[in-house]
């Protein structure tokens, strides 16, 4: 790596750190008591900060890699190369910087992880909110059409959209992954729109005239926003996980372009000889999903209205 690049990750580092040492002392010294009790967990804090600094990787791609992600620097005498000062987590078999792809396939991998969850939670809270709200025969009809999806593997349905569709590219992936991981969002919402459509204030909105529309979106839906806000940051992690299981299995993002799932699966004929291939991705993966439940608690607990004072 040259000094540049570690010059890159070194100001990630402190960056990452320094939002999250100025979020925490704003929101113990003068924020709200919900973004209190948000940071009154350490593990909130940890998530946080993995997130952010994986964010800001992400971003910065271009000046912390210090290789394209498809550059072989040598594909006999630097293949296989274990984790040095040269190349700090290692190449793989075919002579890629790991560091390189690890930091490009972040992009990747937390771009359709955040835009597949986008996509799921957007379809669930309408649906549910349709579903709970309006009742009759629409209800019915919605939450058969959940129980359905539900009852499909979600591996199973993207296999089928492959072998129709051969070749996915990124946009119809996200399409594909958000469209099947709506349906335990459309539950939860609907549960939520069912306890607060007798509510006084919506029965009042809908007295002074109010569209269902409306009162949906103006009343309703934000009264109901802190079980789909801890839903979406579980939602990131689940679509990122299943992601990483299409590229594994060779029907997610299309080789030679990095994610962390495929990743995994080129090193995977290595793992013995060259673990370093596998072991960094994954353990992204697992970085990620774990700070991501770490923030969905503290969520849960800033946005509980039982905890709210007198």
């Amino acid at each position: 790596m040259t000094l540049g690049t570690w010059l890159a990750l070194v100001v990630a580092l402190v960056g990452a750190a320094e939002i999250v040492r100025w979020l925490r002392q704003r929101a113990l010294r003068g924020g709200r008591d919900r973004w209190r009790r948000f940071f009154k967990h350490r593990t909130t804090s940890w998530g946080v900060g993995v997130m952010v600094f994986l964010v800001i990787i992400a971003l910065a791609a271009p000046w912390v890699a210090p290789y394209p992600p498809n550059q072989q620097l040598g594909i006999v005498q630097l293949k296989n190369q274990a984790p040095s000062w040269t190349f700090i987590l290692g190449t793989d078999v075919l002579s890629r910087d790991v560091w390189s792809r690890v930091v490009w396939g972040a992009q990747v991998s937390l771009g359709i992880g955040a835009l597949g969850a986008l996509v799921a939670i957007s379809l669930g809270t309408v649906v549910g909110a349709l579903a709970g709200y309006y009742r009759r025969w629409i209800d019915p009809l919605l939450m058969r059409s959940v129980d359905v999806g539900l009852a499909l593997p979600r591996i199973f349905v993207l296999l089928m959209v492959v072998a129709l569709w051969d070749g996915l590219p990124f946009g119809a992936l996200v399409l594909a992954i958000g469209l099947t991981s709506w349906f335990g969002t459309s539950r939860l919402v609907r549960a939520e729109v069912l306890s607060l459509r007798e509510r006084d204030f919506v029965v009042a909105a809908r007295a002074l005239g109010a569209g269902g529309a409306r009162v949906i979106f103006r009343h309703v839906l934000p009264n109901a926003a802190a079980p789909i806000i801890v839903s979406a940051a579980l939602s990131v992690g689940n679509v990122l996980l299943l992601e990483a299981s299409l590229s594994f299995l060779g029907i997610g993002v299309a080789p030679p372009d990095p994610s962390w799932g495929n990743m995994i699966a080129d090193g995977a004929s290595t793992i013995y000889n060259a673990p370093w291939t596998t072991l960094f991705p994954g353990l992204a993966i697992s970085f990620v999903v774990m700070s991501l439940n770490a923030i969905a608690d503290g969520l849960r607990d800033a946005l509980d209205p039982r905890e709210e004072p007198a």
